[in-house]
């Protein structure tokens, strides 16, 4: 793999959709974490648009003793809904108009 200088990165591995038991090199955040949310966009062989393929981010597991957390790993997101602004309690909830 190509020297990255002071970027770092993390195996992680992803599970279900099409991308079901592949590691990919993954970039860290300032935290040591890697991203919420990973987009794969897959070219369509017909030339139009992309399909976007979303991944979430979730606890790899725990250790038996102390329960820390082992890391993180993907799992596929097959409606890829978009996690938006924050849900603030006092926040009004979206208008939806009568019709």
């Amino acid at each position: 793999m190509a020297d990255t200088g002071a970027v770092k990165s993390q195996d992680t591995p992803f599970e279900g959709g099409p991308m079901d038991g592949r590691v990919l090199p993954v970039l860290l955040g300032p935290t040591g974490h890697p991203p919420k949310t990973y987009r794969i966009p897959v070219p369509d062989a017909a030339g139009g648009p992309p399909t976007v393929l979303v991944y979430r981010r979730v606890p790899r597991g725990q250790s038996k003793r102390l329960g820390l957390q082992q890391g993180w790993k993907y799992e596929f997101d097959p409606e890829g809904k978009k996690s938006g602004r924050p849900k603030w309690p006092w926040s009004k909830p979206d208008a939806q108009p009568d019709a």
